[in-house]
Formats: C-alpha cells, sequence, structure tokens
C-alpha cells in the first residue's frame, strides 16, 4: 500500500516466481480469477469455433465456461465412480477430427490419473490443460498438479487451500512462448505500454493480492497436512457407517480441498446435521450437461448417480478433533437410530 504501485508491480513477480518454484513449472503468469485463468488457457492453445476438447461435467460451470467462450465445443466424459475426476478409459472414444485437449480437473484436491491422460494426449497429438483450481499443492507420482500438462490453472478464491482476500487466479506452464503469448493476454495484449499485438483482456492478478498469497504459500503445505491428517480422522470415524468415504489413490497425494462422502440419502442426512447444527455443502448438485445454460445430450451414468449422493462435510486446517468426532458421531447416530 505505501508503495502506491498496485498493479503488475514487485509484488506480482515475486508471487509468480515463488509460485512456479513450488508448483514446479518455468513459469506462473498471475490473473484475476481461476476462471480467467483457465478461458486465457484455452484461448492461448488457439482452441476456437469448430474445435473440441474433452472434460467433466461434474465440475464447477467455469471449467467447461472456459471452452465456450472459446467458441469451442466441450465433449463430456464420465468420472471414476471412486475418485470423481475424469476415468481416462473414456477419452478415446470421444476423441474425433476436431478435438484438440482434454481439459482434466483435480476435483476436491486429489489429481485425475495424469499418466493415462498425458499418454493418451501424446498418443493423439492432443494440448492437456490442468484445472488445479482445487488442487494446490496436489500431486500426482511426487510431481505438483498444474507442473504436467501443457498449461495448469489456479483459483485463488477465499475458500481454497490457498486463498486470496478476494478474487485472483494463476496459470502455469513449461513453454516459454506460451508464458510470453499469456503475459500479453492478461494485459490488453500489450508488448509495451500502448502498443497492442492483438486484441487481450484486462485480467492481472493485483499486487495487494499477490502480496497476501505470496505470504500465505509458505504456510501452504503445512495446512495441507493438517487437511490430510483432518481427512484421515474421519475415514477412521466414519468407518463403520454406510457412507462411502474419499479414495485416495496409490499415485495422489490428496490434499482434501473438500472432504467429501456419499450416501443415497444424503439429503436426509444433510437435513439430519443442519438441524444439529453442522452446516453441509454439495459440490456439485447438478452436473454441468444438465444446467440450462447447457443442456446438453450425454450419456454419463456415474457422474448423474454420485451427484444425487455427495456431501461435503466441513474440513479446514482449523477445525479441531473434538469438532470431527462431533460430527462423526452425529452421522453414526443417523443411521443408528433408524
Amino acid at each position: 500500500m505505501n508503495s502506491g504501485w498496485y498493479i503488475l508491480g514487485k509484488e506480482t513477480a515475486t508471487f509468480e516466481s515463488d509460485f512456479s518454484k513450488y508448483i514446479g513449472s518455468k513459469y506462473a503468469i498471475g490473473v484475476n480469477s481461476g476462471s480467467d485463468a483457465l478461458y486465457l488457457a484455452v484461448k492461448a492453445l488457439g482452441i476456437s469455433l469448430g474445435d473440441e476438447v474433452i472434460t467433466v461435467s461434474h465440475t464447477m460451470i467455469s471449467s467447461v465456461d472456459a471452452i465456450t467462450r472459446n467458441g469451442a465445443k466441450p465433449v463430456f466424459v464420465d468420472i471414476d465412480p471412486e475418485t470423481y475426476t475424469l476415468d481416462p478409459s473414456e477419452i478415446e472414444a470421444k476423441i474425433s477430427k476436431k478435438t484438440r485437449a482434454i481439459l482434466p480437473v483435480h476435483l476436491y484436491g486429489q489429481t485425475a490419473d495424469m499418466g493415462s491422460i498425458i499418454e493418451i494426449a501424446k498418443k493423439n497429438n492432443l494440448y492437456v490443460v490442468e484445472d488445479a483450481c482445487q488442487a494446490h499443492g496436489a500431486e500426482y507420482c511426487h510431481s505438483k498438479a498444474g507442473s504436467i500438462g501443457h498449461i495448469g490453472c489456479f483459483s485463488f478464491y477465499p475458500t481454497k487451500n490457498l486463498g486470496a482476500y478476494g478474487d485472483a487466479g494463476m496459470i502455469t506452464t513449461s513453454d516459454e512462448k506460451l508464458a510470453a503469448l499469456l503475459q500479453k493476454m492478461r494485459n490488453y495484449g500489450q508488448s509495451k505500454k500502448y502498443y497492442h499485438d492483438f486484441v487481450g483482456v484486462n485480467s492481472r492478478l493485483d499486487e495487494l493480492q499477490a502480496s497476501v498469497l505470496d505470504l500465505k504459500l509458505r504456510y501452504l503445505d503445512g495446512w495441507n497436512e493438517r487437511r490430510r491428517k483432518l481427512a484421515e480422522l474421519y475415514n477412521s470415524l466414519l468407518k463403520n457407517t454406510p457412507v462411502i468415504t474419499p479414495v485416495e489413490r496409490e499415485y495422489s497425494k490428496h490434499v482434501y480441498h473438500l472432504y467429501v462422502i456419499r450416501h443415497k440419502e444424503r439429503d436426509r442426512l444433510q437435513q439430519f446435521l443442519f438441524k444439529r447444527g453442522i452446516q453441509t455443502l454439495i459440490h456439485y448438485p447438478i452436473p454441468v450437461h444438465m444446467q440450462e445454460a447447457y443442456h446438453i445430450n450425454a450419456k454419463l451414468p456415474v457422474t448423474e448417480k454420485i451427484t444425487g449422493e455427495i456431501l461435503s462435510l466441513p474440513l479446514h486446517p482449523w477445525l479441531k478433533e473434538e469438532e470431527v468426532n462431533l460430527i462423526s458421531e452425529e452421522i453414526s447416530k443417523y443411521f443408528n437410530n433408524k
């Protein structure tokens, strides 16, 4: 604040450098939101009208909006019934001559099966855009989310594992040309002040948010470990109940942005917990292909089944063990009193 420099200054440059080192990518480009990170990532790859991008319907709608805002068509594949991330076995049947990219979503804090996805992408000469907006610090075979595909996209919405004090986002890549292009794109297409090489947008990470995020980055690993310990406690306390608890794949380091359980009586359980002062949420109750904004005809039986069963329980680094015990006890009571 005292510097008087609020846009694209030292704080942003420092955070971009620190975040790229943390992720393991050569470059990081700060933007104003995770939604814009996804939109600009797709745009930077030259994906536009007539192109297709393979992705999932079980996600925040911005994952898909990034495709349609660029004029391309989202092609949905179903999800793994245990991890709720893109099922690689569904991809090849959906590849056409128009397919340009695969956009896996690292949902709830666990990476998709990136090894299989990258292999399919290389075989078919496709780009891979990682939606890592919920996966700060998550790993696939010891590589951090956002460093594996051609481009990674992050949101720093306040509730994320690494959250700003407002909207903020980041794009990561190890491709020098893509990084240079994205730096121009986020700032009106400028190569230097008042010299515009193409039509860009105003999507810049401001200095204040960059300063906050760079400070908080030092604590991210510790906060993630706390989330993992609380998730383990939930797992142990809920193992004798009928609910399905999260599955962490052997290739993955899950950072539990959300702790999501499943049960066919989800709505009744949610009301039961609400009456006992325990707030829960559903991420996400309506798949994108069934949203009023899209209405796309797609056969996604796993997606449609689990969206009627998922429930996000309270989980954050400041949650106490006794609170996890209480929540788990109430869940047990729901089933024991039936």
